[in-house]
């Protein structure tokens, strides 16, 4: 194919994403969210991530979890401030231009929806590049297709502002950047992208710390010693620069995030902060409500790339990826909130999905029977119409709280009647869809006025 070729390919995927994402026309927020756009739009409209004016506003906010008086004497989200920055950058044209007015009765979630619609979409393209340069341009495109809208980046990530909406567009571009360096020279190119990759990942969530430390050692495997130790030098600094503001803002170099502890055992009934234990990771792929075989069945492609993996030994990308994914799940599955709080499907494994690209790919290059592809295709579709499921209806179907708190009663996690996604058929569509395709998200209601 054309170059020019190549290009409408990733257009038309970029805008097919994007429709998908916006089509319920509403922000699917929570708590820990909240903060982080609120961050965003002080950072434009006063120079400040301060929530000062914000709680001044509305005192209680100062009460609700996300937000924290920190060390400094000003309210903070307790999360990294990279997602806001981010934020903030996407929606600074969309404001200087008059097309939206960051004041608006519904600018805050419009403003997470948009970030994460676009950053989403963007890591679902990038991905796409990765499998097509094994792969012809039908199967990369399925490969697009079922991480982009097979997955909880349909009904999660894509829709409010977090973490992994960030997290995933920095892993992707860093994967995309990671498998070409099979190339003879590399190039400044390819360790620029590495190093923005990795640092918007591990900045924006840090908890993917394990797995970025798995992609550097395979970058001082497969790249040469000076592009590896640029590559590990800025990443290092990035990661200092955050520990610094952690340390100034909360006293800590962890942030906030040694709170969770208390957090965990009030609000979760937990005991330890992280434990080996057998429920994690059997939840974590197959509770009936959290499970991402039950959720994504589509990602066991992936898996029938890792024979190729090994074969291709340590100096291929999708070995290395395959131990990052792998170890990013250990540690997932170790936490004591594996099931992710209030959410729908697995929240928390949203994060690892780039770096199966690359054994998906070699899961497509191999010639495989009718019946895979038969089951691939079947999977592909469950998996679909269970994340569009979860875009169009959750919270609507209150399985979280609704006959008990999962949360404080975990035995529901593993409930095989009445799960989460059965509930949601029942529920029907959510009655805030298109809430935001409203003049309130984007001017305020003295413009309104005759």
């Amino acid at each position: 194919m054309t170059r020019g070729g190549e290009r409408i390919t990733v257009v038309v995927l970029f805008a097919a994403f994007v429709l998908a994402y916006a089509a319920n026309g509403r922000e699917i927020g929570t708590y820990d969210s909240r903060p982080t756009e609120l961050a965003a739009r002080e950072l434009l409209l006063r120079g400040t991530l301060s929530l000062n004016h914000v709680v001044g506003a509305v005192p209680e906010y100062a009460h609700r979890w996300g937000f924290i008086l920190a060390r400094d004497g000003r309210y903070r989200a307790i999360y990294s401030p990279v997602p806001s920055l981010v934020a903030a950058a996407v929606i600074w044209p969309l404001w200087r231009t008059g097309l939206i007015d960051i004041r608006a009765p519904l600018a805050t979630q419009l403003i997470g929806k948009v970030t994460a619609t676009l950053l989403v979409a963007l890591a679902a393209v990038v991905s796409y590049t990765t499998a097509r340069r094994a792969l012809p341009r039908g199967k990369a495109v399925l490969v697009a297709c079922g991480l982009a809208l097979g997955t909880g980046w349909w009904s999660s990530a894509s829709q409010t502002l977090w973490q992994s909406e960030t997290a995933v567009f920095g892993l992707a571009v860093a994967v995309a950047a990671f498998v070409r360096l099979e190339s003879p020279s590399p190039g400044a190119a390819r360790a620029v992208a590495l190093i923005a990759g990795l640092t918007l990942a591990g900045t924006s969530r840090p908890q993917l710390t394990p797995a970025i430390a798995i992609i550097l050692a395979g970058v001082w495997m497969r790249a040469p010693r000076r592009l590896a130790f640029a590559v590990s030098a800025c990443v290092a600094v990035a990661a200092a620069a955050l520990a610094l503001c952690n340390w100034r803002w909360f006293g800590n170099v962890l942030g906030a995030q040694p709170l969770l502890v208390d957090v965990n055992r009030a609000t979760h009934a937990t005991d330890a902060m992280f434990r080996p234990a057998v429920d994690g990771v059997v939840g974590l792929l197959l509770s009936p409500s959290r499970g991402l075989l039950v959720f994504s069945p589509v990602v066991l492609v992936a898996v029938a790339g890792v024979r190729s993996a090994a074969r291709a030994g340590w100096r291929g990308a999708a070995i290395w990826c395959l131990g990052a994914a792998v170890t990013q799940f250990a540690v997932y599955s170790m936490y004591g909130v594996w099931w992710g709080g209030h959410t729908y499907g697995p929240r928390y494994l949203l994060d690892t999905l780039p770096l199966l690209v690359p054994l998906a790919t070699l899961a497509l290059v191999a010639p495989r029977s009718r019946v895979w592809h038969a089951a691939a295709c079947v999977a592909l579709a469950w998996s679909i119409a269970v994340a569009a499921t979860g875009a169009f209806v959750y919270p609507h179907e209150a399985w979280n709280s609704d006959p008990d708190d999962v949360d404080t009663h975990h035995e529901r996690l593993w409930a095989v009647w009445d799960g989460q996604i059965e509930r949601c058929w029942r529920a029907g569509l959510s009655p805030q869809n298109f809430a935001l395709f409203d003049r309130a998200a984007v001017r305020r209601a003295a413009e309104t006025s005759p």
